[in-house]
């Protein structure tokens, strides 16, 4: 049992289908009776229907096999509705319980986790479940059931020959035992190869036009060329396993069979039993064979679900290492979003040793409009991604309003801050649906204001069908300035009092820039805005700049006051400016 295990994991999203679980057991139960049932009409006919003086007798015993047919073909009929429905919702069940647990895990489980092996997980797997938990479950349980019954109905029918065919049976059982496991091994293996090349190929499609910009077409193609035959090596291995142990079983179960009739027909020449009896125990013998070789296919399938189900849990056992705690402190209903870095010290899951913030400690007073300036790998980003609470810090707190950030409500802490990235991210939906992102229960009146105050409205209404036209996947169909001037009007919508700008106007030409910088001066005038700036010239009217370098502070002022000084922000003002 322990090989299927991890299909009993399956067991929590069954139970709210309870009801239709006890209807599918007995329509199983009256399809079984009615199955077991018919062998013993047949030896009735045999033994008493084919005198002259019994034709009426002949009569009744082939009008109950028919009774008994509609009885199996009904029942059978609604058993396999409501298993395969059963089988499709708990399916359906988990693999949004898997999305849903996905979405919220921390940054820190994508740096180590493909995106295209979660998406595997999602496909790949499920159905693999899905093959199991609806027709393999159907199967199984009906097979089940008629080996048990027709057990049962070998020694009412025939005490001795039963115990020669019991003597015979380790001769099937053996393969699926020996072979069992291994078929289990090779069905993970075969999952894994496949997730490997889903990753290759996510990764690749996201990154389509490097891709061809540096013509590895080819390489790309060959790379994925080699993790598919990976999996196919790996699953023509299962595949011949699970033949030869297919092939075992029906060979073992029939030769079986036919030593048990040979002797049976030994039986009725000497007058021990009737040639009724004999062919009653040839149909509950050859029930047991047919489900016997069913029940060792569906074997197989449970072996690869388990390694499914096995992975599939393996990603809902994982816990995000950011959550809201066990008893969140509010934000006070007047906070002004007073924010204070103090002695932060930080390094990336995937780089222990490098510290990305030292000591770093920084007092945003409400209001204000803070620029942070640096080369690259100074921190800056870093300093985003703490405060949206993506991380936390090894050392020192982030407190907002006095808030330790670790202590409040995940939630309320993202939804004060609005976040506009250096590299925009929109969906394959509409413009409407775009913007709205930032906030769902917004009117459309709402999307359209947001949209003039980022000065995107204009270019939106010369799209063919305005802003319900059609961005393709990661806003494809606009230009990069209108990608940007999309995501800065959906943080418009949001409308938090902390905004952090990630160079929010890099992409746009000179004209496009000037007009979003007025409005971005109107949007700062009531929020507390933190800019990362690469461009200096989009930092110079900012309240105060604060310079970094290798995750420390190490100079702040005013651009005036800055530039005047021998430092890091005068030598980057002088390559720009200059």
């Amino acid at each position: 049992m322990s090989k299927v295990k991890p299909l009993t994991r399956s067991l929590p999203f069954l139970r709210p289908y309870g009801g239709r679980l006890l209807f599918a057991f007995a329509c199983l139960t009256i399809a079984a009776l009615a199955a077991l049932a018919m062998p013993v009409s047949i030896r009735l006919v045999v033994d008493h229907g084919f005198s002259g003086e019994n034709v009426q007798t002949l009569d009744i015993y082939f009008i109950a096999l028919l009774v008994l047919s509609l009885i199996y073909a009904l029942s059978s009929s609604l058993r396999y509705y409501t298993v395969m429905w059963i089988g499709e919702r708990v399916v359906a069940d988990i693999r949004s319980a898997v999305y849903e647990h996905v979405i919220k895990m921390d940054p820190a489980f994508f740096e180590v986790t493909k995106s295209g092996e979660v998406l595997s997980r999602l496909t790949t797997d499920t159905t693999l479940v899905q093959s199991v938990v609806g027709a393999g479950v159907s199967i199984a349980l009906r097979s089940s059931f008629i080996v048990a019954g027709s057990l049962i109905m070998l020694f009412v029918t025939s005490s001795r020959l039963s115990m020669l065919l019991f003597g015979l049976l380790p001769l099937v059982v053996l393969p699926v035992w020996f072979y069992g496991k291994k078929v289990r091994k090779l069905s993970r293996e075969t999952q894994d190869r496949v997730a490997d090349s889903s990753g290759i190929a996510g990764e690749v499609l996201n990154a389509i036009h490097i891709v061809q910009a540096f013509t590895m077409e080819s390489l790309q193609s060959r790379r994925f060329s080699d993790a598919v035959e990976r999996s196919f090596q790996a699953a023509r291995q299962r595949l011949s396993v699970g033949a030869l142990l297919s092939g075992l079983i029906v060979l073992t179960a029939f030769s079986a069979i036919v030593i048990v009739l040979w002797t049976g027909a030994r039986f009725v020449i000497d007058g021990s039993i009737s040639a009724g009896t004999l062919v009653q125990f040839l149909f509950y013998a050859t029930l047991v064979a047919g489900s016997t070789s069913a029940l060792g296919e569906v074997w197989s399938d449970v072996q690869r679900a388990a390694g499914a189900m096995e992975r599939l849990m393996g990603i809902l056992d994982q816990r995000p290492a950011i959550t809201s705690s066990g008893e969140t402190r509010p934000f006070p209903a007047a906070g002004k979003n007073h924010l204070v870095l103090e002695n932060v010290g930080f390094s990336y899951p995937s780089r222990p040793g490098q510290l990305a913030l030292d000591g770093f400690s920084l007092d945003i007073t409400p209001g204000e409009t803070l620029a942070l300036v640096g080369p690259s790998g100074a921190g800056k980003s870093t300093v985003f991604q703490l405060l949206l609470r993506f991380y936390d810090p090894r050392s020192g707190s982030i407190r907002l309003d006095d808030v330790d950030i670790r202590v409040a409500d995940l939630g309320k802490l993202r939804k004060r801050i609005g976040i506009v990235p250096q590299q925009t991210v929109l969906f394959a939906g509409s413009v409407m649906e775009n913007i709205r992102f930032g906030n769902p229960q917004a009117t459309d009146e709402e999307v359209v204001i947001a949209a003039k105050a980022a000065h995107a409205d204009q270019f939106i209404g010369q799209l063919p069908r305005g802003y319900q036209a059609l961005l393709g996947e990661k806003g494809a169909r606009l230009s990069g300035g209108q990608q940007q001037r999309i995501a800065i009007a959906r943080a418009v919508l949001k409308d938090p009092p902390i905004l952090l700008l990630d160079e929010a106007t890099s992409s746009l030409d000179a004209e496009s820039e000037s007009l979003l910088q007025q409005a971005l001066q109107e949007l700062m005038v009531k929020r507390t805005v933190i800019v990362i700036a690469h461009r200096l010239a989009t930092v110079k009217k900012v309240d105060r700049i604060i310079v970094m370098d290798k995750g420390r502070m190490v100079d702040s002022g005013t651009h005036d006051s800055l530039t005047a000084k021998e430092g890091i922000y005068a030598r980057l003002a002088e390559l720009q400016f200059d």
